[in-house]
């Protein structure tokens, strides 16, 4: 008496629409975090970046060595990369209907 088998492969095995799953990476409050994230670090560039000097000729200290350019500048790019680091490791909700 002779078996025969039946094997359902997965390459054959038919496919059904329940079965499929739709992946998101990112849902809308990733986007925004993102958003704010790239906000935060174009402003701390402009803030560095500074106004242009009345005289070209005179080296004025207070306005390349100020506290915006110096602290709080880089504190705001430090955070809009931390922002957009927890906006790429942020898990999106699901809609388990």
């Amino acid at each position: 008496m002779a078996k025969s088998k039946q094997s359902s492969s997965p390459a054959t095995a038919p496919v059904s629409k329940t079965s499929e799953k739709n992946i998101i990476f990112f849902g809308k409050e990733n986007f925004i975090l993102m958003a704010l994230g790239l906000l935060f670090i174009f402003i701390g560039f402009f803030i560095m970046s500074g106004g242009k000097s009345d005289d070209p000729k005179k080296f004025n200290p207070q306005e390349v060595y100020g506290t915006m350019r110096i602290t709080i500048a880089p504190i705001m790019i430090i955070l809009g990369f931390l922002i957009e680091i927890v906006a790429i490791m942020k898990k999106p909700k699901t809609d388990n209907s």
